[in-house]
């Protein structure tokens, strides 16, 4: 049986730990090295290889260069405190599809560091602290020595949770997400995109990690980048072939060079800038079962820089708080979706809830859950889908970025495992209906 992409190299990475550990800790062979959440035939690749490490001894006095001998002042770091016997290492994936390597560690460092102080008044704190990390590239293994975080994975727990327990963990996320978008970002951080560090130590913007393009000088030019981007990649693909089929690529071009400066007009409070995550779901939440705290947020492999309403395109997925773009209003489920989508703008729910439209994945929308995500950003003043002014309108640039680029016909691992030639050319065709939609949708 054929060794999976993701365990090629098992061995070769607990041997580079190793050696990370004797360089930068000065500790033995006898630490103990236990991946997490790894499947060795998991299909797909993973973003990372993450490991939970655990001393012989406390490692608090180490730290030192491998070169020099000395302490290492890496920005972002902080000393390891007395007591450690154990950490986690985040070792990045360089054969990892969709992500950009050489800025990617310094940009999960940097907004690390920035997520920290935005959540700094929560107490214990929520976001791991960084001990030293190691810049990637795509010869070269990135990695993160982090903080062991406490708590239990919440994604299997949230969904038996009763409505007062899962009310209690979205006024959490609620908090933690105003938190994330009041915080004042530096001067040094000028444009929209990733951030890194500058020769000084001050996070300056940089190239977007999900994009390896950027940074831009507004939101406007973020769209334009990523389309561009997207429409390089299409360009190259077997089956999209740019979409220059039956002039759909005449009309994206259309709406790039005149509908999208009109779409981002819409957008009242398009100058504003906050932490996005990115990510920010369920399954990356601990928390404490006893309490009902949650005690970590974790995973910042995405994070960037951009407007507050891009935290709602890309997150809150499986709680009831991800805007959509326009998809569509035919059948009995994008009606529901779109009503959904209409509840979610302007802040009304109906009174009674629908009945949930059944699919065969079950219940599409789970209005009550929905409702309650809603009550609870209105309680804290978060800014939402129902006070941006404008997001609808983005939203729908959004969806454009996302049909471009179908995952079915554009993931590597995906593709390698279902190479029905019929399929794919169905997929295409359904892709293409989806776009010409979108587009007419959009009045091009």
């Amino acid at each position: 049986m054929a060794v999976s992409h993701n365990h090629a190299n098992y061995q070769a990475r607990l041997g580079y730990i190793r050696q990370l550990l004797s360089d930068h800790l000065g500790v033995s062979s006898e630490t103990k090295i236990t991946p997490i959440q790894y499947e060795p035939d998991f299909p797909f690749k993973y973003n990372n290889f993450i490991y939970r490490l655990s001393f012989p001894t406390d490692i608090s006095g180490g730290l030192g260069d491998a070169d020099e001998g000395d302490k290492l002042k890496l920005p972002g770091c902080v000393p390891i405190p007395t007591g450690t016997r154990e950490c986690i290492i985040r070792l990045s994936n360089p054969d990892a599809q969709g992500v950009h390597q050489e800025t990617r560690v310094q940009n999960e460092v940097a907004i690390l560091t920035l997520a920290s102080a935005a959540l700094r008044h929560i107490k214990p704190t929520v976001v791991p602290r960084v001990f030293n990390w190691g810049g990637a590239s795509r010869e070269h293994l990135g990695w993160i020595l982090e903080e062991l975080m406490p708590g239990e994975p919440l994604t299997e727990a949230f969904s038996i949770m009763s409505l007062d327990q899962k009310k209690n963990i979205l006024a959490q996320i609620a908090g933690l997400l105003k938190a994330l978008q009041n915080y004042p970002l530096p001067e040094s951080i000028k444009g929209w995109g990733g951030v890194m560090f500058d020769d000084s130590g001050a996070i300056v913007s940089a190239s977007m990690t999900s994009v390896g393009a950027g940074p831009w000088p507004s939101l406007e030019d973020s769209f334009r980048g990523r389309l561009e981007v997207a429409l390089t990649k299409a360009d190259a693909s077997t089956y999209l072939k740019g979409w220059h089929e039956n002039g759909v690529r005449e009309r994206i071009d259309a709406f790039i060079e005149h509908g999208l400066p009109a779409q981002i007009s819409h957008l009242a409070s398009k100058q504003d800038k906050a932490i996005i995550h990115a990510d920010f779901t369920i399954d990356n939440l601990l928390y404490d079962p006893k309490t009902g705290r949650i005690t970590a947020l974790l995973d910042y492999d995405f994070s960037c820089i951009l407007h507050p309403a891009y935290e709602f395109f890309h997150s809150f997925l499986g709680t009831g708080g991800q805007l959509t773009g326009w998809s569509g209003d035919q059948t009995p489920e994008e009606q529901e979706v779109a009503a959904l989508r209409n509840a979610k703008l302007t802040g009304q729910f109906p009174s009674p809830l629908p009945a949930a439209v059944a699919s065969d994945n079950g219940p599409a929308v789970d209005w009550e859950l929905a409702r309650m995500w809603e009550d609870e950003l209105k309680k804290l003043d978060v800014k939402r889908p129902s006070t941006i002014l404008g997001i609808d309108k983005v939203a729908d640039v959004d969806e454009l970025l996302d049909s471009i680029l179908p995952w079915r016909l554009t993931n590597e691992d995906f593709l390698s495992m279902n190479q029905d030639e019929d399929q794919r050319k169905a997929r295409r065709r359904m892709g293409e209906r989806q776009l010409i939609g979108l587009l007419k949708h959009l009045g091009f």
